[in-house]
């Protein structure tokens, strides 16, 4: 089946806004951490929108603001710095960083012509709670959903192929049914108009990120060719 095809990073970055700076003075380590954004997920997005002729859409300031990849009624939606705010300020934040995106990705499916491939590129720490993840990379989906099953079993095929001495798994390290921007969007559209898919990549990649994304770019032309 021929996809439209989209790419979101939801924690491209680990900017704050100079206003903002004032609520993060002792959290250098925790902005620049996997807490702050997802390092090498951005460099991903971007590889391969430009072998593709796309443009990623991206969020460039910290998760520690607001967090782009949950709900509105989220209780993750604000970090251990901005909780404790008012409720005047978290819904400045709201209306300043978290619905400008969301609304972009919104919109850019709205234009695009159905079905849509909507591939949402993150990346994890591979030690989690001191203990080591067995997963390196994810392929997050609804399983209920025929069109993203189908997808992720031909796409981790092609992967393996690519990348055989790498543990690929299918939602994991999160479940793909989780919060986030793509379970939004499969309650707007079917499963014949929409396919969400997250991409978790194993940050111990971080150093030497070429091999990788280059692969998930072979396997995903080799699955929409198919």
């Amino acid at each position: 089946m021929p996809y439209t095809l989209l790419i979101t990073c939801e924690h491209a970055g680990n900017i704050v806004p100079e206003k903002y700076k004032p609520l993060f003075h002792k959290a250098h380590d925790a902005l620049n951490s996997h807490e702050g954004w997802d390092p090498g997920a951005w460099n991903v997005a971007t590889h391969m929108g430009e072998q593709l002729n796309l443009h990623p859409i991206g969020c460039f300031t910290t998760r520690l603001l607001t967090e782009p990849n949950r709900s509105l009624y989220s209780s993750q939606l604000f970090s251990r710095y901005t909780n404790q705010l008012a409720d005047a300020e978290k819904a400045q934040l709201i209306n300043e960083l978290y619905l400008p995106y969301r609304l972009k990705v919104e919109r850019e499916i709205e234009k695009l012509k159905k079905p849509v491939l909507h591939l949402s590129i993150h990346s994890f720490t591979p030690i989690f709670h001191g203990k080591e993840r067995s997963v390196e990379i994810g392929l997050l989906f609804d399983p209920d959903r025929k069109s993203e099953l189908a997808f992720c079993q031909s796409y981790a095929q092609a992967l393996t192929g690519q990348l055989p001495n790498l543990s690929i798994q299918f939602n994991e390290p999160y479940l793909g049914i989780d919060d986030g921007v793509t379970s939004h969007l499969r309650a707007l559209y079917p499963d014949e108009q929409y396919l969400g898919i997250e991409i978790e990549i194993s940050q111990k990649f971080i150093s030497d990120l070429f091999p990788i994304k280059e692969s998930l770019l072979i396997g995903l032309k080799r699955v929409l060719s198919e």
